[in-house]
């Protein structure tokens, strides 16, 4: 969320009025118990660990700490209940990543936090609630309705600030819901806490405590990895995109362009090593695209330089780290830092740097995932060059002598006109790949992995006769357009081609042991169907619908099938 100064400055007055004035009222007017204090600091303890070891689901991070307030609140009541929670947001402003730019957001949490614990103090007491009370019919009560005002007026809060600040907010979101799924969660502990250390007194909270934060830990520790599984799927994904753009320009452009949506970055550069001299290719600030020019000797001894020499990504977390090597072309707002190598054919032909204005924006995974995206972009830049150049010399693939892509794209470009104006009555798109192609180029050489291709694209091309056009799409990647045919018929003619291929022995002939001869081995494909109109009404939209299904429903489903696209 971006606000003024002013309403920041506002933020900081707001809180002076009213949270020092507010405790030290709480602290004079509101009941209050004894508070004993090996058990509060006990509590203390217990809360700072929760808070400390925060999770994150579908996006919302959780801090459980509700229980432990309530059970500061039904002991020794408002007043230590409002000092504890403003304690436990210390830990919480550091995941936050909190820094002079954003601080104001951790002040109106605190302000946020004081006016709740009065509001759901007053009222629980005002309904009747005793401290300290052990009689298990109003402990339920009044500790239930505590713990659902605290959650309730947190959202409500949440929800007057983006009111006033001019935005469109829901009041019942997917982090509320989260809050409510968390306080059923832990309500039950902080109930069972207060009377266990009523009754047992400091042996509570290893028995609810300690168990808490392994579970805690243990969810955490599932969340994680669920992130990391996420970000590997959409870094996966990623790469099929771009390997659906034909041109360098187009995958720069959607390489930039993701990044910048996968990663909490302020500013991303591509740095290119041209005929031995850097020049930046591509700078994004701030969602902004920049032309920037610097000389080659401040670019090689800067960071930049330096990761390029090396070939190691680098992680650099605070401003501290990096700034005696600082890039001409990094402002000193920036403070978090990931420099990644470009490989292209075993070379380093550039450098990936991206920034952030926190501190400790970027995780030590992440680093990983685009040091892979990097991977992606540079065989995709490569692959562009290759199809540039294949589409150049004829329409024709000279090794299977099927139609190749330049063909295809005028074919269905054409195809989809006809559909338009009425000659077609629908647009079937097949495309197939060849499973696990590559283990047969590295067990039984190109020569092989080339006759495969060739009897291959014969077998479609028998099967599919007159009915349609057949072309070679790229690589192991072959393309079938087949007018007039519904996607259930494309469906039925794709899964003949599967088991056609599937029962056809392949002869090849090793060159890579001293036993060279031939050989007969069986290969599978995997196939993905997509039909205009109902799929789409825009031919590349249609080819990338049917790359979709292929590696989404068959690929990543077990190979050797036909997959549908489902929007």
């Amino acid at each position: 969320m971006n606000i003024s100064d002013k309403a920041k400055k506002n933020i900081y007055i707001l809180w002076l009025l009213v949270v020092p004035l507010g405790t030290y009222l709480a602290f004079e007017y509101a009941p209050i118990r004894q508070i004993d204090w090996g058990t509060l600091s006990l509590l203390i303890v217990l809360g700072l660990l929760t808070t400390i070891f925060p999770f994150f689901i579908s996006g919302t991070t959780m801090f459980l700490v509700q229980w432990v307030t309530l059970v500061v609140f039904l002991n020794y009541g408002i007043f230590a209940e409002l000092l504890v929670m403003q304690l436990f947001l210390i830990p919480i402003a550091y995941h936050m990543k909190t820094n002079r730019e954003n601080a104001y957001r951790i002040v109106y949490s605190s302000f946020m936090f004081f006016l709740v614990s009065i509001l759901c103090g007053t009222i629980t007491h005002v309904l009747g609630f005793d401290l300290g009370s052990l009689v298990v019919k109003d402990v339920l009560i009044y500790g239930s309705i505590y713990a659902f005002l605290y959650v309730l007026l947190n959202h409500l809060f949440l929800y007057v600030r983006d009111v006033v600040t001019g935005l469109k907010p829901k009041f019942f979101t997917k982090d509320f819901g989260w809050d409510l799924i968390g306080l059923l969660m832990t309500l039950p502990f902080g109930l069972s806490l207060y009377f266990l250390q009523s009754y047992v007194g400091t042996s509570a909270f290893a028995l609810l405590g300690i168990p808490f934060i392994l579970i805690t830990l243990l969810i955490r520790l599932y969340s994680d990895s669920e992130k990391v599984n996420s970000d590997l799927n959409k870094a996966s994904e990623f790469g099929h995109e771009l390997a659906e753009r034909m041109t360098s320009k187009e995958i720069i452009d959607m390489f930039i362009e993701r990044i910048a949506n996968m990663f909490p970055i302020d500013a991303a550069y591509i740095v290119d090593d041209l005929y031995g001299s850097f020049e930046i290719l591509r700078a994004i600030e701030d969602g902004e695209n920049k032309d920037l020019h610097f000389a080659h000797e401040e670019l090689e001894q800067s960071l930049a330089g330096i990761v390029y020499e090396k070939g190691v990504p680098t992680l650099y977390n605070k401003q501290s780290e990096w700034l005696h090597i600082k890039p001409p072309f990094l402002s000193l707002e920036m403070q978090s830092v990931m420099c990644v190598p470009v490989y292209r054919n075993k070379k380093i032909e550039g450098v990936l740097v991206l920034a952030s204005r926190n501190k400790y924006s970027f995780e030590a995974y992440q680093l990983k995932i685009v040091h892979l995206l990097c991977s992606y972009f540079a065989v995709s830049v490569e692959k562009a060059k290759y199809v540039r150049e294949a589409l150049a010399k004829s329409e024709r693939c000279e090794l299977t002598k099927l139609h190749n892509y330049r063909y295809l794209d005028r074919q269905l470009e054409s195809d989809m006109e006809k559909l338009s104006l009425g000659q077609h009555s629908s647009l079937s798109l097949i495309m197939m790949d060849i499973d696990k192609f590559k283990a047969v180029n590295d067990t039984f050489g190109h020569h092989s992995g080339n006759l495969i291709l060739k009897e291959f694209a014969q077998i479609i091309k028998r099967e599919i006769g007159s009915s349609g056009t057949v072309a070679r799409y790229g690589g192991e990647e072959f393309v079938v357009l087949l007018p007039n045919y519904t996607k259930t018929e494309a469906f039925h003619v794709a899964e003949q081609l599967r088991l056609k291929i599937e029962q056809t022995p392949f002869i090849v002939q090793s060159d890579l042991d001293q036993t060279a001869g031939e050989q007969i081995i069986f290969i599978t494909a995997s196939i993905g169907i997509s039909t205009a109109p109902e799929d789409s009404d825009e031919g590349m939209s249609l080819l990338r619908n049917a790359d979709r299904a292929l590696y989404t429903g068959a690929k990543q489903a077990g190979r050797n099938r036909v997959a549908e696209y489902v929007r």
